[in-house]
């Protein structure tokens, strides 16, 4: 597999699939503060900020992890030919992702499990794939493997009439027919999978979400979904975004992610930055910093 970066010896890919481009931190973050924000623009800016129109992109990319003889991939993004017409930005794509996935070395059908930090809309799109009309597990020897209260609550939503439209889109297309296909594994609590990999519970973006720690030779990588969607939650820890399930359980998940980051030195992989994708954190101020970088 050909890495962007290593954890010891555990090679790590990444697969992007689209970018979306239309959110502002004002109509993201609830709690936007632009004196809050000025201090960081040294750093957020051009790359992770545009301090003028207040947009900031969100790379969707899925991380790919090669452990022993295994290989695993972590989130779908978003997924071709999905109806999304309250997501425009998600409506019937075309994407690469497959092929960039076989220039990593990597085809669909070498993927042996699928973990889903949470079943939110770009982040299970290509758990499925469209095949004579039919949706149909993308990874046909993979295991997915969801957080149990994460799915029933998906599932929840899906019946729904008073959810968004997509809730039950996403379920019909891109979550139920992994568990039609007898291919889902719930799982509860922290769940050991393989060697080196933790998934533990970390809610409050959604009700199930999951962090996924890999340890290696002593080094500790965590790829953390939706915990944070910007950078700029690092130092401000406290801002959720609107579409958080519970803000306040999510900025507390939040927080104890970044001390354990901090403690640990573990490298932080999150579902959205821009550019170098990753980083380190540590304690700054009495908040957090990030350094950018493997």
């Amino acid at each position: 597999m050909k890495s962007v970066g290593k954890i010891a010896g555990v090679e790590i890919g990444r697969v992007l699939d689209s970018t979306l481009l239309g959110e502002t931190m004002q109509g993201w973050f609830p709690d936007f503060n632009r004196d809050a924000v000025k201090p960081h623009e040294s750093w957020l800016c051009p790359t992770h900020y545009d301090p003028e129109s207040g947009h900031f992109a969100m790379p969707v990319h899925s991380w790919l992890v090669r452990v022993g003889r295994y290989n695993v991939l972590i989130d779908t993004c978003l997924g071709n030919d999905k109806t999304r017409p309250s997501l425009v930005e998600g409506h019937m794509l075309d994407t690469r992702y497959c092929q960039r996935m076989a220039e990593l070395g990597v085809t669909t059908n070498d993927i042996d499990y699928v973990l889903c930090t949470h079943l939110h809309v770009d982040y299970v799109g290509w758990n499925t794939r469209l095949e004579n009309g039919r949706w149909v597990p993308t990874f046909p020897d993979a295991r997915y493997v969801f957080s149990r209260t994460e799915y029933e609550a998906a599932k929840k939503d899906a019946s729904n009439p008073c959810s968004k439209p997509w809730f039950k889109h996403v379920f019909e297309d891109s979550i139920h027919p992994v568990v039609e296909a007898g291919m889902a594994c719930l799982v509860d609590g922290v769940h050991e999978l393989v060697d080196h990999l933790t998934l533990r519970p970390a809610p409050g973006h959604s009700p199930g979400h999951l962090r996924i720690e890999l340890r290696s030779q002593g080094a500790i990588g965590v790829f953390t979904g939706d915990m944070l969607h910007s950078p700029i939650q690092v130092p401000l820890w406290e801002w959720s975004t609107r579409v958080c399930w519970d803000k306040h359980m999510a900025a507390a998940s939040r927080r104890e992610l970044l001390e354990f980051c901090a403690s640990e030195n573990a490298l932080l992989l999150p579902g959205h930055f821009q550019a170098p994708h990753v980083g380190r954190i540590k304690r700054a101020g009495g908040t957090f910093a990030i350094d950018f970088g493997w």
